[in-house]
């Protein structure tokens, strides 16, 4: 009869074998620290000895912190973060960072460093962004949740393209101490996770007043034990949906019809802002966030330049990638001297209406729900949806952050060998109805799995 070492080195082996296979198809790991996965069964907590993936722009000690970004390759993270620190106290294993767009912007993964992470269902197109590394090991298997930062949408745009659960909370209500700031008023922990309940279990894990982040809060709990009778429903009737979505978000709005809830039709007149509010705002602050990486005090260091501000400048050139550095000269250009009140202070002004809809829309219905993409995973360099388009198409999810409100995609259906999901919007801090109402539509249709992945929720 074998002993139970044994039977855990044997279950270390399989479960490194499967990781490695998969990795080789789909690269959603930068770092995997094999020793991490060994004593699995020695934790105790709610969550011991359950492995996950962390995005790597959260800082955990042991593991580097690049962001995906060359300018900060080798940087080893001196400290771990507040939300990744909670989950490890539960009995949580941190086995490895996973890939990202470099500093979370982008919509596809492929704007890394380091390498392209391809989704699950089909390695010929992407897993999303910028979480795409989280929602790809999740996708397959690698791990049953790994943690994202969702600033416009970075967790639940790439859940939706690979079938699972992304969850973003209420800004505040997880401390993102330890997280890198890409633009600081937007970002979100966010969780992306195969189950409801294990998404529900890390969040309420993580949640609570951080004295390291100040823009932290304590949650009050929900008003009203988190009951759903009402839902308003997103027209969409502008064709900017693909034939799959479209098809696949009626099949969401008649099971919910099925299933007893009120439907309300609604337009949101100020989505049309959305996109030019939300990248105003975000590049205005990442211009200021990622000022700190100049090449002088850590990371990446050019050999080119005779004096500080040579070496700074080629640094900064040679270190970050295209679609970071347009993003820090529009934020420049946007905070000059003379522009701030023609765009970002105009933009907080829209910002703060488009809150004020939302939460007039609160007043007679419990949630909102909406597409969380217009299309379904895009092909690798795919010429229907270039850079700026991709930009565009961030439309459904922006809103969420530009409100601080909590939002939650969950699957729909499988269009064309593809997943699909909608999302639900909920008030500030009522968490307990987007996570009633994905339990349902998840007893309805639960995250489909691709072939030959390993089901956690059967471990």
């Amino acid at each position: 009869m074998q002993d139970k070492d044994t039977n855990i080195s044997q279950n270390t082996d399989s479960y490194l074998k499967y990781v490695n296979d998969w990795e080789q198809k789909i690269g959603s790991f930068l770092e995997f620290d094999i020793e991490r996965t060994k004593g699995f069964s020695k934790l105790e907590g709610p969550l011991a000895g359950i492995p996950f993936g962390v995005k790597d722009n959260f800082a955990v000690e042991g593991f580097d912190i690049t962001c995906g970004s060359k300018i900060l390759k080798g940087v080893a993270a001196p400290y771990t973060a507040t939300s990744v620190a909670k989950l490890q106290d539960a009995g949580a294993v941190v086995v490895g960072k996973t890939n990202l767009d470099a500093f979370g912007m982008g919509s596809s993964t492929d704007n890394s460093a380091f390498k392209v992470t391809n989704n699950p269902w089909d390695t010929e197109r992407v897993a999303g962004g910028s979480s795409g590394g989280s929602a790809a090991a999740v996708a397959a298997g690698l791990v049953p949740f790994a943690l994202g930062s969702d600033t416009g949408g970075s967790v639940r745009q790439p859940a939706s393209f690979c079938g699972v659960y992304g969850f973003k909370p209420t800004y505040g209500v997880v401390s993102r101490y330890g997280l890198t700031a890409y633009a600081s008023s937007l970002d979100v922990v966010g969780v992306i996770a195969g189950t409801v309940e294990m998404t529900r279990t890390v969040f309420d894990i993580m949640k609570g007043q951080d004295i390291k982040d100040n823009t932290s809060v304590k949650h009050p709990g929900s008003r009203n034990n988190g009951d759903v009778k009402k839902i308003a429903v997103l027209k969409v009737e502008d064709g900017s949906l693909s034939k799959d979505v479209e098809d696949s978000y009626s099949k969401s709005i008649k099971r919910l019809e099925k299933l007893g809830f009120e439907i309300n039709y609604i337009d949101l007149p100020s989505f049309e802002y959305v996109v030019p509010v939300y990248y105003t705002i975000a590049t205005a602050e990442a211009s200021a966030n990622l000022a700190r990486y100049n090449g002088l005090r850590y990371g990446y260091r050019s050999k080119n330049g005779n004096n500080p501000g040579e070496i700074m400048q080629s640094s900064r050139d040679e270190g970050f990638g295209d679609e970071v550095k347009l993003r820090i000269l529009l934020g420049t250009y946007v905070l000059r001297s003379g522009f701030q009140d023609q765009f970002y202070h105009k933009a907080q002004k829209i910002r703060t209406a488009m809150r004020n809809e939302f939460d007039k829309i609160f007043e007679l219905v419990d949630l909102i729900m909406m597409p969380v993409f217009p299309t379904a995973a895009f092909k690798h360099g795919s010429t229907d949806l270039d850079p700026f388009q991709q930009k565009v198409a961030d439309l459904y999810t922006c809103a969420a952050n530009l409100t601080g409100l909590p939002a939650f995609a969950v699957p729909s259906s499988i269009e064309n060998g593809l997943p699909v999901g909608v999302q639900f919007t909920a008030p500030a801090f009522e968490e307990d109805r987007l996570f009633n109402i994905a339990e349902v539509l998840e007893a309805e249709f639960p995250s489909q799995s691709v072939e030959g992945v390993k089901n956690w929720s059967k471990v």
